[in-house]
């Protein structure tokens, strides 16, 4: 089974949505839509074969979801399925994130998490995010933390 990334399409967002409404906290659902039209890069982890078929009912596994300028970019949202975690989807999206921005010429990355949360904290720690700043009572529930990494 070939896997890979591509630029989301319109007919994604029925399958982007569910993911974003079961794997995050605090979906932001209006940024998913827009992001899916442009220009936010919006990215999608797909079975490739499964994705040339219009009869296929599967569709993509996870997405990464980004803002930038020509200083920096922000990863707003980065959700792989639940069954899909694990696999390399996530280092894969950020991957192609990464490459893509930088290609434009952004020189940084950003991304927030909250400070409770250890998986998310150290799968960015392990792709070169340093924590910059402590934000207090950024999520309803928790502080959150500002993670940079140079591209």
């Amino acid at each position: 089974m070939s896997r890979s990334v591509r630029e989301a399409r319109p007919e994604d967002l029925p399958r982007l949505r569910a993911i974003q409404t079961v794997t995050l906290a605090e979906p932001w659902p209006e940024l998913l839509t827009t992001g899916v039209d442009g220009p936010p890069v919006c990215l999608v982890y797909v079975d490739s074969e499964a994705d040339l078929d219009p009869d296929s009912d599967t569709g993509p596994t996870g997405y990464a979801l980004a803002v930038a300028d020509d200083d920096a970019g922000y990863l707003a949202e980065l959700a792989v399925a639940e069954g899909n975690r694990g696999q390399g989807q996530g280092s894969a999206l950020l991957a192609a994130l990464v490459e893509r921005l930088r290609d434009r010429g952004v020189g940084s990355l950003r991304v927030t998490v909250r400070e409770i949360d250890e998986r998310a904290r150290s799968f960015y720690e392990s792709r070169e995010f340093v924590e910059r700043e402590r934000l207090p009572d950024h999520y309803e529930d928790c502080d959150g933390l500002l993670l940079e990494r140079e591209l």
